[in-house]
């Protein structure tokens, strides 16, 4: 028992009762001890660790995706302003280079990964939404169809606009309608197309509205390979003109004295006005850069803010195109683009194209068409088979009847649209790839425009030019630039680039 008590010494109280082992509360920490709570600090601090990491990767993952929200709800490139005034959204992000930069070259492996073109949405037919086309107003925009992707835009223009665009395409000069009646027998065909007055003609004349005319402007008016409206005769007469006047302009008065005598002689030839437009086409080109119609420049600012796409695409795109339906007038549905192929290449970029390629075709993105006057009866434009379940040729013909044939079966068409002064329509010729280019022809986009049965009818169409090939199409754009940049005098203010052995008419 001593030994016992010696090993375990215990505390015994005043009654001579011993009680548990008695540990001091300040004792040191045993080493092992010591070594536990070592241990568990750096526990806490790894599982501190590893919060603060997962923290911060959500952090970067949510900013990278609202970078990638941002970018494909603004679109690439410039976002323009009002009617004319663009910022621009970033050095890196820029789709394409703008003209100002051509001494910077591309590194086509950044220009494919930001490169994209941005499509509207359309959410369901009969969806209406809000766009900002004017710095004053909001437009409605409501989705016709999704196949084709197809929206209406009422008042795009106002009718003293559309008035305007109508008059310059008659400036220009069209040439006669392919679809007049044989033996003259149809009157709305014999009505000339050129029905300005020389107030009107002065007017369209003086681009800079200062009221004086310069030679510039005058000269800009005769340049045309697809029909003018000044005779080497009638520009003669009118710069003989200008010429003896000591200030080197016209005033409306000069002018009209000019003019009148200029008229003259094709009057005397002819009887009337109405032998001279007999023998030109239903449509014509209007040139939109510098030094153009303010009306022009105003029409085309819109279409870059309506379609979001960069304005270098929407710039170097074709010029305008003006048609005059007839009275009996139409057009069988047809793609206003064509389907990429190995041994095609794009007109618009054939200055960089492929020279072994076969055959040139149209590669337009997207079509803007705006009705410039309201037709009294017929003339709509027809989609045959838009919002189809599925599209095969062989469904074109049903009971014998071809769907293509405006002239017989408009009425049965799947979508038609009446002209209405100031409407636009804007519809996607080509679905995407999958990576924000421009992918395969959308057959969907078949379309024509019915019989005009009473009246005529005026249209513009604005068509927006991309190559399916994204590396030719930055090619291109370098290309232009820098030919544009060596242009000088006259032919840089009024005639950088020509387009009219570009086009192909429908």
């Amino acid at each position: 028992m001593g030994e016992a008590q010696e090993n375990h010494p215990e505390k015994s109280d005043s009654s001579g009762e011993s009680s548990s082992p008695y540990i001091p509360p300040y004792r040191s920490p045993l080493p092992g001890r010591e070594r536990l709570h070592i241990q568990k600090s750096n526990v806490c601090s790894r599982a501190y660790f590893v919060v603060v990491m997962v923290f911060f990767h959500v952090y970067i993952l949510n900013v990278i995706a609202l970078l990638l929200y941002v970018h494909y709800n603004n679109g690439p490139g410039d976002i323009v302003n009002g009617d004319g005034a663009s910022a621009s959204v970033g050095d890196g992000e820029s789709p394409l280079p703008h003209p100002a930069a051509h001494s910077r070259d591309l590194n086509m492996d950044v220009y494919r990964q930001s490169f994209s073109l941005p499509r509207i949405e359309g959410i369901r037919v009969g969806h209406v939404q809000q766009v900002s086309l004017m710095p004053d107003r909001t437009h409605k925009m409501k989705t016709l169809s999704l196949k084709p992707l197809l929206f209406e835009i009422p008042g795009f223009l106002s009718e003293e606009e559309c008035r305007v665009v109508v008059q310059l395409a008659q400036l220009k000069g069209l040439m006669e309608s392919q679809t007049t009646a044989p033996d003259g027998g149809d009157e709305e065909s014999n009505q000339p197309l050129l029905s300005l007055n020389t107030e009107e003609a002065f007017s369209l004349l003086d681009l800079d509205q200062d009221g004086l005319l310069q030679k510039q402007e005058i000269v800009s008016h005769s340049r045309s390979q697809d029909g003018t409206w000044l005779s080497p005769d009638n520009l003669r007469h009118i710069l003989a003109g200008l010429e003896a006047c000591p200030a080197g302009m016209l005033t409306l008065e000069e002018f009209r004295r000019v003019y009148d005598v200029s008229q003259r002689p094709r009057q005397q030839r002819s009887g009337t006005l109405q032998g001279q437009v007999k023998q030109r086409s239903k449509h014509t080109w209007l040139y939109q850069g510098p030094g153009s119609h303010h009306v022009l420049h105003t029409l085309r600012n819109r279409v870059t803010r309506l379609t979001r796409l960069p304005s270098p695409l929407v710039e170097l795109s074709e010029p305008l195109q003006v048609i005059r339906y007839e009275h009996g007038g139409f057009s069988n549905a047809h793609h206003d683009s064509s389907a990429a192929h190995s041994e095609t290449t794009c007109a618009h970029t054939r200055l960089a194209g492929n020279t072994s390629a076969l055959k040139e075709v149209t590669c337009r993105y997207l079509t803007v068409l705006i009705y410039l006057n309201s037709v009294e009866e017929g003339g709509e434009t027809t989609f045959p088979v838009a919002d189809n379940r599925t599209y095969e040729e062989e469904a074109l013909v049903q009971d014998g009847v071809d769907l293509t044939d405006t002239q017989e079966t408009c009425g049965r068409g799947n979508l038609r649209v009446k002209p209405t002064a100031g409407t636009a329509l804007l519809w996607y010729n080509h679905l995407s790839d999958g990576r924000g280019w421009m992918g395969e022809l959308d057959e969907y986009s078949l379309h024509g425009d019915c019989l005009v049965t009473r009246g005529v009818k005026w249209v513009a169409n604005s068509w927006i030019n991309v190559d399916p090939d994204h590396q030719q199409q930055a090619r291109y754009q370098r290309l232009v630039t820098h030919r544009r940049q060596t242009e000088s005098g006259l032919d840089e203010q009024y005639h950088p680039l020509s387009h009219s052995d570009l086009h192909q008419d429908l």
